[in-house]
């Protein structure tokens, strides 16, 4: 005899024969969720999403859950389920349904009405006379709110804008300062690598970079080579960092004496990818040690140095 229990999408077969019993627990939410890259606007930032339909393709209008309402949003590929993982793939955004037409019209309006809008908001901002950069004008799909984003180098004072925009638009005006990072997020661009900037694409917050960073990658601390188009350190920097702290750690330091048999060295340079140290001689040669040959080494004091060096 043979039970099927369904509990909360795991299957759980249970068999008795001969007085045996066993239980086998498969998971079946991998096979049930799937996940897309969704885009709100054409030209705006990408992200990860789930839905539990199956057939969606690229450039169809859906439906997306927000913590202000339901966004429509296009589809711009199939995003790869995590097969085998062990912790549950967290995605940004849940499908809520595909978009009917009465919404996909609208949707297709939305771009030319934020574009009306942040004309007329630049224009108000120059009859104010305020020093503020505006940015992009956003407009939630219920109409509820529409949000300007502006750069400056102070507070500004725009109440009066703010009054004039309510008049005009008749809804919920929300001014947005934010910083030459988050500007470049909204605006896009092409980074020094030839690739679309990172923050535009996939980065959901920015994190802290220092010089530090560069110097422990051994990156030419040019300002124009480390620093990307929104005239602050690149936001890649961080990316390998983490990995060069580690391979760095046993390796003998730049500066430093080792001694490898008779032989007293040295170390002019690290290459932790490669695990290598670039050493010279006591004539002056350079050489490139290997991990197998400068493991073993031993570090040399600054006074036993010095008397062998007088000998």
């Amino acid at each position: 005899m043979i039970q099927v229990i369904i509990i909360s999408k795991y299957y759980i077969f249970m068999s008795k024969q001969q007085g045996e019993k066993s239980v086998e627990l498969e998971r079946n939410e991998e096979e049930q969720i799937f996940f897309y890259r969704i885009r709100f606007r054409e030209k705006g930032q990408e992200f990860t999403a789930s839905s539990e339909l199956p057939d969606l393709k690229a450039q169809d209008a859906v439906m997306v859950k927000t913590d202000h309402g339901a966004e429509p949003a296009i589809i711009i590929s199939r995003a790869p389920s995590c097969h085998g993982c062990e912790k549950n793939r967290r995605a940004s955004y849940a499908l809520v349904r595909s978009a009917n037409q009465e919404e996909m019209g609208r949707y297709e309006t939305i771009t030319i009405w934020e574009e009306t809008a942040f004309r007329s908001c630049k224009l108000l901002v120059e009859q104010h006379k305020l020093p503020m950069r505006l940015v992009r004008a956003e407009r939630y799909f219920n109409g509820s709110k529409i949000v300007f984003y502006f750069t400056a180098n102070n507070r500004i004072d725009f109440r009066d804008l703010v009054k004039d925009l309510v008049l005009e638009f008749h809804t919920r005006v929300e001014m947005r300062q934010v910083g030459v990072r988050h500007e470049t997020k909204m605006i896009g661009g092409l980074g020094t690598c030839g690739r679309e900037l990172c923050c535009s694409v996939f980065m959901d917050k920015f994190d802290s970079v220092s010089i530090k960073m560069a110097k422990e990658q051994d990156l030419p601390l040019n300002p124009t080579k480390i620093s990307g188009v929104c005239n602050r350190l690149l936001c890649c920097l961080t990316y390998e960092y983490s990995t060069y702290r580690r391979e760095r750690k046993g390796m003998p330091k730049p500066g430093k004496r080792i001694k490898i048999g008779e032989d007293i060295f040295q170390v002019r340079r690290q290459h932790p990818l490669q695990q290598t140290i670039l050493v010279s001689d006591s004539q002056g040669d350079s050489h490139l040690l290997t991990k197998e040959q400068w493991q073993d080494c031993e570090p040399v004091k600054v006074e036993e140095s010095g008397k062998k060096e007088k000998k």
